[in-house]
């Protein structure tokens, strides 16, 4: 876990984004699923482990219906300050395009040992945000491109048919992409 992927692929005099460092929140892990209207719309999903968000880019977004499974694509870790990052990503730039909070809030892992977890390819997580509730797994899939995980909804209280990407304004400024590209 470290961050040196995420320095390489940015230019700091050119993008408003955080250049952050390693750091870890005082009391319970964070989350943060910013929407990201990049070359394709997506979701990024980012779990705080050891002082970084580590990152999966969502194409579709979360769900709260245990039976749509999402593809989640492992990238690059992320600095804890870019848990609060809202903006225009300036073309030219990696990741170029709007991004705003769409959720965030706190998380509790099922086994305490995330580095492990990862290894094996299964985290599984109980989710305390906003829009997105209830327990979660992200499970890697055992194909040729190591970094393909699926993020599943488990069947807990919170499970719903309901389309939670409906709900699309930002946590913290309660804009909508559109509203935050003008």
């Amino acid at each position: 876990m470290d961050l040196s992927k995420y320095y390489q692929k940015r230019d700091f005099t050119s993008t408003t984004e955080p250049k952050g460092e390693i750091e870890k929140s005082k009391n319970e892990l964070i989350f943060v699923v910013q929407e990201h209207a990049a070359t394709q719309l997506h979701f990024d999903f980012r779990l705080e482990m050891n002082g970084v968000l580590k990152s999966w880019a969502i194409p579709k977004g979360p769900s709260m219906n245990p039976e749509e499974k999402r593809l989640a694509i492992l990238v690059e870790d992320h600095p804890y300050a870019y848990k609060d990052f809202e903006g225009t990503i300036p073309e030219g730039n990696y990741g170029a395009g709007t991004v705003i909070v769409w959720d965030n809030g706190s998380y509790t892992l099922d086994d305490e040992n995330i580095k492990e977890s990862i290894k094996k390819g299964h985290l599984s997580f109980v989710l305390n945000g906003k829009k997105l509730k209830g327990e979660f797994a992200l499970i890697r899939l055992k194909i040729k491109q190591k970094n393909a995980w699926l993020l599943i909804k488990k069947n807990d209280k919170y499970a719903t048919e309901a389309d939670i990407l409906k709900e699309n304004k930002s946590v913290i400024s309660n804009l909508t992409l559109e509203e935050i590209r003008k």
